[in-house]
């Protein structure tokens, strides 16, 4: 139901949307504060969660709050106490564990993924631990996603550490017991298809892409999406690849939820020489396919114009490229960049199969990359894009920067992950850090672009024709889906990190969000962006409508 918030973008096709639609654009200049909660220290990207009127909040360090959705009174907490050597080692820091993004809400529990690598169910009316399954050693592999329930299957990606050989998984746990079902390696086993695209690299070298988002579910086409992330070390001439794709980094892979077993996969970057990972969301809709051919880079000459196809959409990874596939069978649609990018160089417009430029690839340890774009940072990361389907449109925070990357050494350390000095630089030409785009999911077009100096993160789309988000420079607004006019802002305290949602408590609409900053993209931004913001202080602020506020509201500034 629209009034419930059950999983971490809203439904399982990862559309960031809310049917509710009682905050509109004619109204949404009288919305306020309702109530906040204080959350755990550490950096904070959390979703809540809400079913029946109770919010579940995951915080930092794996605690999770149960409280009134409608006031944010306490019911219960559950605190994890992570074994010593790992709260000691710095792994945690390292693989940004103690982010704790989203749980998930099945029957009468929560599953949640920990930064001790285990999976748990916890009971959702007391919060007591029902199991706790492993996921792999704690000072190798780690979360800082969630869960997806999928047919009675809790679904889990994870990072792995450059020690652990073999690369990381995707796998499967049964909701009832916590038997782990399947495994889904990311790196394929000597003898499996794609083997031989890591070259000549021992399999034992073969380290690290993992899959540390959350995937989408199909239940037509009964199939998982899960985005992947890239391989280590970063160059090529250290991780001995030579020009091998080395799969299966930077792609999608549709999986069969019963099994495990692989039903096709889409690489969107092969040979990554610059930590551009893929693993965020797959948004699933149903579409005419109509690329603009002044919007659209490369478009599928096969595809059938102004046919309504079930897709898959939206910037999976930190190129910025809007990648469009047929989610059934995994065949290419149409793609276009949004941010400066000069990693791709061309598209082929039959297969969608990439060729990367290969002047920013260094053929020597004392080669130099140049000018890389973007950043390891993004172009896109984490922060999600939500979307709409009365515009058809999904509204995408972006990152104008790019990179000067250094091999740090000839001799690579698996304790040092990718290899790289990546030294960040804004994009040529560009003054703003931010930029949020919607973009017509049917046609490629840009609907509305909106541009500022802060970064931008996570958004969330309603049936009240708004989408709301916010920025590295403490501001949460609404924008009006169609304009991109800001209808309503707010100055909170912190970093707007979390990813917004929208629920119903008591007949009232609210609107709700996590911020206080301290994560991994925010003190970047800022410091390109010339502001001094604090992070920390973390807290989750819930809006609602008020008849005692203000409704000539003028947007304070970018």
């Amino acid at each position: 139901p629209a009034e419930d918030w059950l999983m971490f973008r809203g439904n399982l096709s990862s559309w960031g949307y809310s049917g509710l639609d009682k905050i509109t654009r004619d109204n949404v200049s009288k919305l306020d504060l309702a109530w906040s909660f204080p959350m755990e220290k550490g950096p904070n990207e959390a979703t809540p969660v809400v079913r029946d009127g109770v919010m579940f909040l995951p915080s930092p360090g794996d605690v999770i709050h149960a409280m009134d959705a409608a006031t944010g009174d306490l019911i219960w907490e559950y605190r994890r106490e992570w074994p010593e050597d790992l709260r000691t080692s710095g792994y945690l820091t390292r693989t940004a564990s103690p982010i704790n993004r989203s749980i998930a809400l099945y029957g009468d529990s929560i599953y949640a993924t920990t930064g001790d690598a285990y999976v748990i169910r916890l009971n959702a009316s007391t919060g007591e631990l029902v199991w706790e399954s492993p996921s792999g050693h704690h000072l190798e592999t780690s979360h800082s996603t969630g869960p997806i329930i999928v047919k009675g299957k809790v679904i889990s990606g994870r990072t792995c550490a450059a020690t652990l050989p073999g690369g990381c998984w995707i796998m499967a746990h049964d909701a009832e017991d916590g038997r782990e079902l399947w495994k889904f390696y990311l790196i394929p086993r000597p003898g499996e298809p794609g083997y031989e695209s890591w070259g000549d690299v021992p399999f034992e070298m073969r380290r690290h892409v993992g899959a540390w988002h959350t995937g989408s579910y199909d239940p037509e086409t009964d199939l998982i999406y899960w985005g992947t992330s890239v391989p280590a070390p970063s160059p090529e001439v250290l991780r001995g690849s030579g020009d091998g794709h080395v799969l299966y980094s930077n792609s999608t892979v549709a999986l069969e939820p019963d099994t495990g077993r692989l039903e096709w996969y889409f690489q969107h970057l092969p040979r990554d020489n610059w930590d551009l990972d893929h693993p965020y969301e797959r948004i699933l809709a149903d579409v005419p396919v109509s690329p603009d051919p002044e919007a659209a880079w490369v478009i599928n000459p096969d595809v059938p114009f102004g046919e309504t196809r079930k897709v898959l959409t939206g910037i999976p990874g930190k190129t910025g490229v809007v990648w469009t596939l047929d989610r059934e069978t995994g065949q290419f649609l149409w793609a276009r960049a949004t941010v400066f990018q000069n990693v791709i160089a061309a598209i082929d417009p039959e297969t969608g199969g990439v060729t990367v430029n290969e002047s920013i690839i260094p053929r020597s340890l004392e080669d130099d990359y140049g000018l890389v774009c973007p950043g390891a940072s993004g172009g896109k990361n984490w922060p999600a894009s939500s979307y709409s389907p009365r515009t058809m449109a999904f509204y995408a925070p972006l990152q104008n920067l790019c990179m000067e990357p250094v091999i740090a050494s000839p001799e690579w350390d698996p304790e040092s992950l990718y290899g790289v000095a990546f030294n960040g630089k804004m994009a040529p030409g560009m003054e703003g850090v931010g930029r949020l785009e919607a973009v017509s999911a049917s046609t490629g077009r840009t609907l509305w672009a909106f541009d500022e100096n802060a970064g931008l993160f996570s958004t969330l789309t309603t049936a009240g024709d708004l989408v709301f988000g916010g920025n590295s420079n403490r501001r949460f607004r609404a924008f009006d889906a169609e304009t991109g006019e800001i209808l309503w802002e707010t100055i909170v305290n912190g970093p707007v990190t979390g990813f917004p949602i929208s629920y119903e408590a008591d007949g009232e609409q609210y609107v709700a969000v996590a911020v206080g900053g301290g994560d991994l993209l925010s003190g970047g931004h800022n410091a390109y962006a010339g502001y001094r913001v604090r992070a920390g202080s973390n807290m989750l602020f819930a809006f609602r409508m008020s008849e005692t506020a203000s409704d000539d509201r003028v947007p304070v500034g970018r």
